[in-house]
């Protein structure tokens, strides 16, 4: 296909109500989205990078500069770009930056797809026509405001709660809600919030039986959380630490998780989600798919991408509504009182964009013409 230009905008959407990690507070989120025009379509992508660069390197202001001096450029001067699977080796001068990498090669496999005639999930490798969601609780003011929004969640159907936690506000949370709820599916993340030497207190999350701990020590590390999983029953699972297939095997290998959240960001885009799924699964360890708080077309790509076969619990993909008041696509991401979210079966991402609303919210637009290497 012949690139014939690229858009990127900068949209700022606030969200319903705070969002509360140990990296801090996010109220509103600047979105980036990345329009690839070629041949009469149009594919979109969505960068999930935050707003400062705490949960990974990159931010919403580097991943602009790197889209816009370098990756956006690389992309349009490429000849004959037929499949989202050549981007990395398009993109491969630039190193890391693998959130701006994924915005334009979601947006090729978005076009790849629509050229096909086949629904994104098909052209991945998809099997499921539904996916069972979970939701991600951000640390709360009070313990009681938190049991609030779980009732709430469970009420609407979702199949896992999980929480964030912290030194402080960890034991004293597990022990409320498994009293109030000691049967639902139940975990946590830690944000890399605890290090070794909190090992006792990390046991202890054992007799709480949660689903996993996600990333309870550094974001970069493999060989202490392998040293920390042989001493606890719970999985641990990795987030942060995996970056690609390679980190995944090597996580594996060393013990250092039983369990592996894919994110489409981290890993740089669908090539290298697909690559680390099916590690997983030839090894026999379940992954599933995270959240970064995204608008509606990062939503739609991570219910595309959870439709592969070793997606087997329930991810952090959950309604529009849960985080923006009006979302940027239509209809809108629901989900069924069973929990479940149904997977679009129309050519594309199966999600329209209100490109009205998208200009509304937009304050900042670069547009990178098929010629800017030439």
């Amino acid at each position: 296909m012949r690139i014939d230009g690229i858009i990127l905008r900068e949209l700022q959407m606030p969200l319903v109500r705070p969002f509360e990690t140990s990296f801090g507070v996010t109220r509103n989120r600047r979105i980036l989205l990345a329009e690839v025009r070629s041949e009469g379509l149009t594919g979109w992508g969505e960068c999930t990078a935050g707003e400062k660069p705490f949960f990974s390197g990159e931010s919403t202001d580097t991943a602009w500069q790197v889209i816009v001096n370098d990756l956006g450029p690389m992309l349009a001067a490429a000849e004959n770009v037929e499949h989202g699977g050549e981007c990395p080796k398009i993109f491969r001068l630039v190193r890391g930056n693998r959130m701006a990498k994924a915005a334009l090669e979601n947006a090729i496999w978005d076009l790849e797809a629509q050229r096909e005639g086949v629904s994104l999930s098909r052209l991945l490798g998809g099997v499921r026509d539904r996916i069972p969601c979970g939701v991600s609780l951000g640390i709360q003011a009070t313990i009681p405001d938190l049991m609030a929004i779980i009732e709430k969640e469970l009420e609407a159907g979702y199949q896992r709660i999980k929480l964030k936690c912290k030194p402080g506000w960890d034991v004293e949370v597990f022990e409320r809600v498994r009293h109030k709820w000691p049967g639902i599916l139940l975990s946590c993340d830690a944000n890399s919030a605890y290090r070794l030497h909190d090992a006792e207190r990390l046991r202890s999350f054992d007799q709480f039986d949660l689903m996993m701990i996600e990333q309870p020590l550094w974001h970069d590390d493999f060989y202490y959380h392998s040293m920390l999983q042989r001493q606890l029953h719970t999985p641990i699972c990795l987030d942060e630490s995996i970056h690609n297939r390679r980190d995944a095997l090597a996580a594996i290998e060393m013990g250092s998780c039983r369990i592996i959240n894919i994110k489409l960001g981290r890993v740089g885009g669908f090539s290298e989600a697909i690559a680390v799924h099916n590690a997983a699964m030839e090894r026999g360890v379940p992954v599933w798919c995270g959240g970064m708080l995204e608008a509606g077309l990062g939503r739609a790509h991570n219910i595309a991408l959870a439709s592969l076969e070793n997606f087997s619990l329930p991810g952090d993909v959950s309604a529009s509504a849960r985080y923006f008041a009006d979302d940027i696509i239509e209809p809108e991401v629901t989900v069924t009182s069973k929990g479940e979210i149904d997977i679009p079966n129309i050519p594309g991402r199966g999600y329209e964009v209100r490109a009205d609303l998208v200009e509304r919210l937009t304050v900042r637009k670069e547009t990178i013409r098929a010629f800017a290497m030439a």
